[in-house]
């Protein structure tokens, strides 16, 4: 069971860019979950976290409240295992969630934070400075980012046959091993076309089917393309914390604030429900009241 906590805490990490504090935070909730649901019936050495139902829950917040924690401390807890069985539906590990209606004060949802667009148009150029067949990845991997908005565990899941850089679209297989074809302009098909054709001959070991690969010839890990975007995003003099999550954030805003419809981004993102994909229409609306303040001749 802690390993399906690993995992998460390591999305929490590489894909969301929560910091290390919070998935410490999350880490010591869940094991905490864990070692209750051990310690009544369900060991977590031999089950599953499929084993959990609603009615365990309960009783987890009861014993939760018997020891007299603050209900904000009770609310972060709860919080904590309901995204963690959110996380394993999405995965495909579980087939439901066993935290719905369990009845805690509802944590508020924090608007994505997006960068402008010329912050992106300054960290895609930063690759382009260098010759190496690693920087020629790089760049490929952040125009694909942000052509697509795709996750990054989306990213370096591609093998060589899921993109077709002749008719333009990259397949990808999203949460719960959904399939999706998401379209990509030509400045990204020609920079994966110029890394596929010239750089990543060089980094191929073996007969490896992913497309893109490490100084190993091995596929790129999620922490590895993480620590390549930092890289970047400090040549690039960004002062927001970039994450790759930052990126998809940021084609979805770009997108929307450049007329694209709700449902159409909804798709492309992957989104199974598009009241995850409105969290974005907040954030377009803001821009469009900066634009009515500043271009109005009343609004002063």
């Amino acid at each position: 069971m802690k390993k399906d906590v690993n995992s998460f805490l390591n999305y929490l990490e590489v894909e969301k860019g929560f910091s290390r504090h919070t998935v410490v935070a999350y880490r010591n909730d869940l094991y905490q979950l864990g070692d209750f649901m051990s310690a009544h019936g369900q060991p977590a050495a031999s089950s599953s976290w499929s084993d959990v139902n609603h009615s365990r829950l309960l009783d987890y917040v009861l014993h939760l409240k018997d020891r007299d924690y603050a209900p904000t401390t009770v609310a972060r807890k709860v919080a904590a295992a309901r995204s963690f069985f959110r996380f394993l539906v999405e995965e495909g590990s579980l087939s439901s969630e066993p935290t719905e209606n369990l009845g805690s004060p509802k944590v508020g949802k924090s608007l994505p934070r997006p960068i402008a667009v010329q912050e992106v148009h300054n960290l895609l150029a930063q690759p382009a400075k260098l010759s190496t067949p690693e920087a020629k990845r790089d760049r490929a991997m952040l125009e694909l980012l942000y052509a697509t908005g795709m996750r990054v565990s989306e990213l370096v899941s591609l093998n060589m046959g899921d993109i077709n850089l002749e008719a333009g679209w990259v397949r990808c297989f999203g949460k719960g091993s959904k399939e999706r074809i998401v379209p990509i302009h030509q400045q990204a098909a020609q920079s994966v076309e110029e890394y596929v054709a010239r750089s990543r001959p060089h980094l191929l070991r073996d007969r490896e089917e992913a497309l893109f690969l490490n100084r190993r010839g091995e596929r790129l890990t999620r922490q590895g393309f993480w620590q390549i975007l930092k890289g970047y995003a400090r040549a690039a003099n960004l002062s927001s914390d970039v994450t790759p999550h930052t990126l998809r954030h940021s084609f979805a805003t770009h997108m929307l604030s450049g007329g694209a419809d709700l449902r159409s981004v909804q798709e492309l993102l992957g989104h199974a429900n598009i009241s995850t994909t409105q969290v974005y229409t907040r954030l377009t609306s803001e821009h469009v009241r900066r634009v009515y303040d500043k271009s109005h001749p009343r609004a002063e």
